[in-house]
């Protein structure tokens, strides 16, 4: 029920008005003094003040004045009583603060009529109060928690989801991936696109990734360009295998393809790649801070080995003396003769014989004996040492495919694949076409590898390098098509001769429907284009029924035969056919 205090020093006007407001069902509060009626105003906080203006020892004015200076009475309803009043007091009264002003004598609806109306509007005050009050706590926790640009939650939102991840799992030791994913050339978008036009690319790949990782796993941007994501829903089913990583890895590969397909701005049509790190509690952390520093150091270590790479923290956490040894060695490698080129044969689909190579570097160690590409590969682009490295190959594969044009193979292809630190150094189409003639190899026979990613760093300057090398007649492919951008927007405007179809589609073709539909549909979009078309990974004989179907240009993978070394793949081709059919 609404508390009424009364402050009135006349007992009888007092008395009436106390036990009208009771039988009203108000409860009421009484003050003799103005002293005492600021008193219990401060202490009992009345809904509404009824207070007479002619006071012994403070006037009603000096009581108003008092109760607006406290931070407790400064809003409740303040009606004076007077015996007589004049505009200019009724107007020095408002202005102090007084809500209204009833003169002696009233009638009791006049009184009700008024307490009725300042009660209903110190009500409707209190809810629109409420209401302001709490949109504005709600504005604040979304600029404090969440990001204004793509209203994701933010880095201090995360420790706190981070805990409701783990509170939901089934388990309070499942494995749990954080995903660290920096978005590469974004600074490159807003010097040229414009900072507008970059902020909606930013909210566009925000969406994205959340598209991709599905509302039951959390999305964080940390800033700029740079965004963490716990894939919470993952724990069952990595606890139920025995080596995590293959199924992390297998989810990052594919969340950097969903990264790398084209965007569409103002009819322009952008293209973003991005550097995953990858932590995993409990291996890695136990809080959320100490995963997302991991998670970082391993996007660095991913980012310092080329664009659309990802690392787990897992294999940082072990680099040793021993691979630190491994990087030492490399350096000297080259003069130590220890590289060799293995040659994988590519197969013509219609004929069924070899037409070409690809050259393929290797690594024997005088002591750790044969090291994998995929160790000492990533160590040669960081340092450097891939240019120098890659010109020996090259070198070398030339130099082989002229021998075996002297045993009567005149028209063997040679695949050679280019870096992108390769691509990009300065006089490229020179020392291609320096090698070429050292070596004596028709140029026509030389085909140069590139990934997608190393074409699009600078397009412009790329388009021109490969015009270059077209006009030696030295031909093009771009190699693992289908993993990173794989635009029919880029392929218009770079003069290709070959699509490489990445192995991961051709695996299960004929089984898995999707891996199907893409291959079929890259292998006529390449033919309308004029393009040649070559799968690899090839190693099931329903794999290569399922290409030759379709019309697959060329094919190689270990149904044929492994990478082998020059003097085997010269026993291939020799046993494959008779001197009259040599090439």
């Amino acid at each position: 029920m609404p508390k009424i205090l009364v402050i009135e020093d006349g007992l009888d006007v007092r008395a009436c008005i106390i036990e009208l407001l009771e039988v009203e069902g108000f409860e009421v509060i009484a003050a003799e003094t103005s002293p005492e009626g600021i008193r219990l105003a401060q202490e009992r906080l009345p809904d509404l003040i009824l207070c007479d203006v002619m006071m012994p020892d403070l006037d009603g004015y000096e009581v108003l004045t008092a109760l607006r200076q406290h931070p407790m009475t400064e809003t409740v309803p303040f009606v004076f009583l007077t015996a007589k009043a004049t505009k200019s007091d009724l107007r020095y009264g408002m202005e102090l603060g007084a809500d209204d002003y009833l003169t002696k004598p009233f009638t009791r609806s006049e009184l009700l009529g008024a307490i009725a109306t300042r009660l209903a509007k110190r009500e409707a005050f209190s809810h629109r109060y409420a209401s302001d009050l709490s949109q504005a706590t709600e504005s604040l926790n979304q600029l404090a928690y969440y990001d204004s640009l793509t209203g994701l939650p933010n880095r201090l939102m995360l420790s706190e989801r981070f805990h409701q991840v783990l509170a939901e799992t089934d388990g309070p030791h499942l494995p749990i991936p954080v995903l660290y994913l920096d978005i590469s050339q974004f600074r490159r978008v807003n010097s040229t696109l414009g900072y507008e036009l970059g902020d909606y690319l930013l909210k566009t790949m925000a969406e994205r990734l959340q598209a991709f990782v599905g509302s039951r796993n959390l999305v964080v941007r940390l800033g700029d360009d740079e965004f963490a994501i716990v894939l919470g829903t993952m724990g069952a089913e990595l606890s139920q295998t025995k080596d995590i990583h293959p199924a992390i890895a297998r989810v990052a590969q594919n969340l950097l393809w969903a990264i790398s397909q084209p965007f569409t701005v103002q009819e322009r049509t952008v293209f973003l790649t991005g550097c995953l790190g990858i932590a995993v509690y409990p291996e890695n952390g136990n809080d959320i801070d100490t995963l997302i520093r991991h998670a970082d150091i391993a996007m660095h270590e991913a980012k310092s080995q080329g664009n659309s790479q990802f690392k787990v923290y897992q294999s940082i956490a072990k680099v040793s003396s021993d691979q630190l040894e491994i990087e030492a060695d490399l350096r000297y490698a080259l003069k130590r003769s220890e590289f060799q080129v293995y040659y994988q044969p590519q197969i013509n689909l219609k004929t069924k014989t070899i037409t070409g190579a690809e050259a393929l570097l290797r690594w024997r160690h005088p002591q750790r004996g044969m090291i994998s590409p995929a160790e000492f590969i990533p160590l040669a682009e960081s340092t450097g040492l891939i240019v120098p490295i890659g010109a020996w190959v090259l070198q070398t594969a030339c130099q082989q495919t002229k021998l075996w044009q002297t045993e009567g193979f005149d028209n063997l292809q040679i695949a050679v694949n280019l870096s992108a630190h390769q691509f990009g150094q300065p006089k490229l189409c020179e020392v291609i076409a320096r090698t070429l003639q050292r070596t004596g190899l028709d140029p026509a026979l030389l085909d140069l590898e590139l990934t997608e990613s190393a074409l699009v760093q600078d397009v412009d300057s790329a388009i021109l390098t490969l015009k270059q090398l077209r006009s030696l007649s030295i031909r093009v492919s771009v190699d693992d098509f289908g993993t990173g951008y794989s635009s029919l927007s880029y392929l218009q405007r770079f003069p290709f001769d070959t699509l490489k179809i990445d192995r991961t589609f051709v695996k299960s073709i004929s089984q898995d429907a999707k891996n199907g539909a893409i291959t079929t549909a890259i292998i006529q979009m390449a033919h309308q284009l004029q393009l040649q078309v070559i799968a690899e990974g090839v190693e099931t004989p329903a794999e290569l029924a399922f290409l030759s179907h379709h019309g697959c240009d060329l094919a190689q993978g270990y149904l044929f035969s492994p990478p082998v070394s020059a003097d085997a793949f010269s026993e291939l081709l020799h046993r494959q056919t008779p001197s009259s059919q040599k090439c």
